[in-house]
């Protein structure tokens, strides 16, 4: 990763906290068992892939801040926040 923000660490932070504890789910909705896939998700969800332009990257970190406001994440689901 090149420069990141506070933002891109905190979300990299949890995705990577929940694939430790099991809750980090592929697309299918299956459980991330690889560390390499959850490094990718987390990026991908950070916005700070290398595969996605920058304009992408963006739009995936935008959405991501949403999902975690609305409390949709894996560790707010099993917290009860939902």
């Amino acid at each position: 990763m090149a420069k990141e923000s506070a933002d891109q660490k905190e979300v990299v932070e949890r995705v990577m906290h929940e694939y430790k504890h099991g809750e980090l789910e592929s697309g299918s909705g299956k459980p991330v068992k690889s560390r390499k896939q959850a490094v990718a998700i987390a990026l991908n969800e950070a916005g700070a892939s290398n595969r996605n332009s920058p304009q992408k990257n963006r739009e995936n970190l935008r959405q991501t801040k949403k999902k975690e406001r609305e409390g949709a994440t894996a560790k707010q689901q099993k917290e009860g926040r939902h």
